[in-house]
């Protein structure tokens, strides 16, 4: 899966529901997509934050999109003072929020690097016992094979037998594709019924980024949300 930054809770349904998950990091980035942009709760409704990069283009590759230079400094400071003033009564606030500095402080120079940083670390947090594998670093043999054929040959040098995508990888791949060369293809679906308390007397407001869940939850009961989930 292409590596994102403080995901929401579906990406780590994902990731406790796997023994090795590969960070995509090699495939073209997406505009307007979620590697670098994602929502968290200001004033009681979703706010869509965007991390700066360079010359945003879908013909760059993930892992070679920098963060812009000056305008990643200023969003950070913005970012984090934006974090502390809409959360620092949330229960969680002081067990999160040095974890979540730390990462956006980090010295590093790509969106997969922040990104990729963002859920390991997060992963660790809630005890997650996943691996993990990065793509362009362990897998470069398979790029230029078609889409499925690269998930079957990836899986296959991981001596995997099952792999697991999200539920709209339906509309991409074939179970019997997938079977005819040896390996089990599975659908995820997050359940619609993941409801926690974000502040008293305020209408809840879904499928924000994993910070927004951390902050209102211990790392028991968000590891209980993410049984919350489907295959098919």
């Amino acid at each position: 899966m292409q590596p994102y930054a403080f995901p929401y809770i579906g990406y780590f349904q994902l990731l406790q529901a796997v023994d090795t998950f590969v960070f995509y990091d090699d495939v073209n980035f997406i505009k307007q997509g979620w590697v670098n942009r994602n929502r968290i709760l200001v004033n009681g409704s979703e706010f869509l934050f965007t991390i700066p990069l360079e010359q945003i283009s879908s013909y760059t590759e993930i892992r070679d999109t920098q963060l812009h230079k000056k305008g990643y400094g200023l969003w950070k400071n913005k970012f984090c003072k934006t974090l502390s003033q809409s959360y620092k009564k949330a229960a969680y606030y002081n067990a999160v929020m040095p974890m979540i500095l730390e990462i956006i402080h980090s010295d590093l120079d790509t969106i997969a690097e922040l990104a990729q940083m963002s859920i390991t670390t997060i992963s660790r947090y809630l005890k997650l016992d996943t691996s993990f594998e990065i793509s362009s670093q362990r897998f470069a043999d398979s790029k230029g094979l078609d889409k499925a054929d690269r998930l079957i040959h990836i899986s296959k040098k991981l001596s995997a037998s099952n792999y697991i995508n999200f539920i709209g990888g339906e509309e991409l791949y074939s179970k019997e594709y997938f079977s005819q060369r040896g390996i089990q293809l599975d659908f995820i679906r997050p359940s619609a019924d993941i409801r926690y308390t974000q502040f008293e007397n305020r209408d809840f407001v879904p499928w924000l980024s994993i910070i927004d869940v951390m902050m209102f939850n211990s790392p028991e009961q968000i590891c209980e949300m993410l049984k919350r989930c489907k295959f098919s």
